[in-house]
């Protein structure tokens, strides 16, 4: 029996030892040859991490105003196990689809989402409609919680803290001036990548960096105290600002959505630049979107086409003949030719103006003027040849990318060898495609001095982490024409706009501005052919004169009335732009003698300024002239003087009502009109005593019977002060009669265009 329990001891001690062996073994095995492998996986089982996300950088205008950046986001999260609990199923999908906008039955199966095992999930994200919604919708959403909570308590639950939805911080791209240049901006979709515009040119420098915070942490997921940290901070995007100018931006915009809800062009677009820098102050394209809601928009309206469509440029490109033709010696305006057709080579289709049977023997100034196809073939095929006019072309800019910061630019085509081709191609027809870009660096080279600059859309670059700021220098690619060409030539252009008989510019010309510029209307190719009601008109031109400070370019595709002409649509869109972007710049109109002694001051429209913002009011009328005056201590504006529609001297002031009767003062009224001064005075609820006729030149207060009255003093017209720029202030009547007179030019020229320049090209044998 001993024998027996020792055998017993030495086999359960000897297993008992095999085992501590073995124990020993796999423990060194662990923690000595394996005890890399298994820290570094204790480390991840310790660890936990955060994202830090980088703030993305803003995108400014040149002035500084915000025209992109983060804004706080939020997305909706459901938990459909507590929703069941609750048997609210049914309330949730109906007001989040009325919320959210999206379909109920997509909506119920996030509701009630269940896994594998046929649980209930507890976490599920209401995506995409629900994925960074703004503070406004999640507002509602916060609200409707409240609600079924209380809902909930009448149904007799004793206490709901949770109804099963949630609201996850986050942030978002945000665009505060909504569609406003959008085709420059673009836009980053919820998923966080950059799709055009600046947004994708420039999301390198924009989007920075994330950074990351690592910590070790308890079984009870805690941060352990003395644990170690690994803290890398997020390092923001750089900031962007653009040499866009908000307000000359806003002026294009509006100028084109009325003349494309007027024409329903398949597009329109415009572009303005400093000539003397080409930094680009406006680039304006519709149909548009607004980045803010860039899921709903066509997808046709995210198209740049200032930088990426390609059209035949029509007579706009005339310039380019001409500049080339006077730097050759080849350009006389007094010389005579013959208009109306023209044979080149042995094609047996003659090349023909407008007029087919032209206007006789004329000059190639009146050639110019009118628009003549005869008059460029001649100064294009015959004087330069294909050779010099090609070299032109190239100089110009035209067949190469302008190196512009935005992605999609085209390079254009310029592919001409036969005589025919040479021919078209000298008045902007066949083989001669360009983009607007292209068309705007070019006569911004004419009016410079002759210098071919490369377009930007950048100003400078800074970096907030640095403190540095790249700023963009203006670059000069090449001297195409001597300063006296472009001297010559600006003159020339000047006279196609001023010149209110022939000149097929002439619904382009501003009082009081000395403006160069030409009009274009090239027939569309459809199907191979030149169609006979599809035309892409447009109008180029700068201002002032001697001292440019703008350039702008207007095109119009396929304007639904075949029968107008780059003077009629274009032109006057060129005129709005121009000459509200040149007030706004400061550059005073100046009125020659014959002006002035006629009377023929500038007249401007009073702008309607209800409800907008004091601020924003002043800036309205700034635009055009005007001079604002605030009457009463309040922000918005709730009446102004004259009334909305009422056609004025642009020396005249504004009144910006902002405040109640009982409230307000009374204003200086010396300047307005009689008619005016007594609106001024009935809304102030004071008597007005008034002597002389005309516009008010004085006026004090009195009493009169024990009653406080304002006393005015009034003069006749021709009496009346200068105006802010020096001119001496018309009468009312004779304001009126000169705006009547304007208007009945701009009838008159519209009919004249099409005949001297609304379809130029289409006299050509190409069509």
């Amino acid at each position: 029996m001993v024998k027996r329990i020792r055998m017993r001891t030495l086999l359960v001690g000897g297993i008992m030892t095999l085992l501590f062996l073995i124990l020993l073994t796999k423990m060194f095995w662990v923690q000595v040859i394996k005890a890399d492998f298994w820290f570094e996986h204790a480390k991840k089982t310790w660890a936990a991490a955060e994202t830090i996300p980088a703030a993305r950088g803003t995108i400014t205008d040149r002035d500084g105003n915000v025209l992109a950046m983060d804004t706080n986001a939020y997305t909706v999260a459901v938990n459909p196990k507590l929703i069941h609990q609750l048997a609210i199923e049914d309330e949730v999908v109906e007001k989040l689809h009325d919320l959210l906008n999206k379909p109920e039955s997509e909506l119920r199966e996030i509701v009630t989402a269940r896994n594998d095992k046929g649980e209930y999930y507890v976490d599920r994200q209401v995506r995409p409609e629900g994925w960074n919604i703004d503070k406004a919708t999640a507002d509602k959403v916060t609200a409707f919680k409240e609600e079924l909570k209380e809902e909930l308590k009448r149904r007799g639950h004793k206490k709901v803290d949770d109804v099963g939805i949630r609201l996850l911080d986050g942030s978002k791209r945000y665009y505060p001036k909504n569609s406003l240049a959008s085709q420059v901006i673009g836009y980053v979709n919820k998923e966080g990548n950059a799709v055009i515009g600046a947004e994708a040119a420039f999301d390198k420098e924009l989007k920075g960096q994330n950074g990351h915070l690592v910590y070790e942490k308890d079984g009870n997921r805690v941060q352990i105290e003395n644990g170690n940290v690994d803290y890398q901070p997020a390092i923001e995007g750089k900031k962007i600002a653009l040499t866009i100018d908000t307000e000359i931006q806003y002026y294009m915009e509006e100028a084109l959505k009325e003349a494309y809800d007027k024409y329903q062009p398949v597009s329109i677009t415009a572009v303005a630049a400093d000539p003397n820098t080409m930094e680009i102050l406006g680039i304006a394209n519709l149909p548009g979107y607004n980045p803010n809601s860039y899921s709903t928009a066509n997808t046709a309206s995210f198209y740049n086409h200032a930088v990426g469509s390609l059209y035949e440029p029509g007579s706009t490109f005339k310039i380019v003949t001409l500049a080339g033709a006077v730097q050759e010696g080849d350009f006389n305006p007094e010389e005579k030719y013959m208009s109306g057709s023209i044979k080149v080579a042995n094609d047996p289709r003659p090349i023909r103006d407008i007029k087919r049977d032209g206007w006789g023997q004329i000059t190639f100034l009146e050639g110019l003027k009118r628009s003549s196809n005869v008059a460029f073939v001649k100064l294009g095929y015959e004087r330069l040849g294909r050779e010099k006019l090609m070299s032109y072309i190239k100089d110009f800019g035209f067949g190469s990318k302008t190196g512009i910061e935005l992605k999609g630019e085209s390079k254009g085509i310029v592919d001409f060898y036969w005589p025919k081709e040479v021919a078209t191609a000298a008045f902007g027809q066949g083989k001669v495609l360009v983009t607007p870009i292209q068309q705007v660096a070019a006569v911004a080279a004419v009016a410079n001095g002759g210098k071919l600059m490369e377009p930007h859309i950048v100003k400078q670059i800074e970096d907030p982490q640095t403190g540095k700021t790249q700023v963009t220098q203006p670059k000069i690619v090449r001297q195409v024409i001597s300063p006296e060409t472009s001297k010559k030539v600006s003159g020339y252009l000047e006279q196609v706009v001023a010149d209110q008989e022939i000149g097929t510019g002439k619904n382009a010309y501003i009082k009081g501005y000395r403006v160069a510029g030409k009009t274009g209307t090239a027939q569309k190719v459809i199907n191979g052919e030149y169609s006979s009601d599809k035309f892409v008109v447009s109008f180029i031109g700068y201002a002032p004169v001697d001292n440019p400070k703008i350039v702008v370019y207007v095109v119009v595709d396929s304007p639904n009335n075949p029968v107008v002409g780059g003077g009629t649509v274009a032109a006057p869109i060129f005129k709005k732009i121009v000459s509200q972007s040149l007030r706004h710049m400061g550059v005073q109109p100046k009125l020659t003698a014959s002006e002035k002694q006629s009377g023929a001051e500038m007249t401007v429209t009073v702008p309607d300024l209800s409800d907008l913002n004091v601020s924003q009011a002043a800036a309205e009328l700034k635009a055009r002239g005007l001079t604002p005056e605030k009457v009463g201590k309040g922000t918005k504006v709730i009446q102004q003087i004259p009334k909305s529609g009422t056609v004025i001297s642009a020396s005249q002031r504004i009144y910006l009502i902002t405040e109640e009767r009982s409230k307000l003062t009374v204003p200086g009224m010396k300047g307005l009109a009689l008619r005016d001064a007594l609106e001024v005075c009935s809304l102030l609820g004071i008597r007005c005593l008034t002597e002389g006729e005309g516009y008010v030149t004085a006026q004090a207060a009195a009493k009169l019977n024990g009653e406080p009255v304002i006393k005015l003093t009034l003069q006749p017209p021709v009496q009346v002060e200068a105006g802010a720029d020096g001119s001496e202030a018309s009468s009312q009547n004779g304001s009126r009669e000169s705006a009547g007179q304007e208007s009945g030019a701009a009838g008159t020229a519209g009919k004249t265009d099409r005949s001297d320049s609304g379809n130029e090209e289409a006299g050509s044998g190409d069509g």
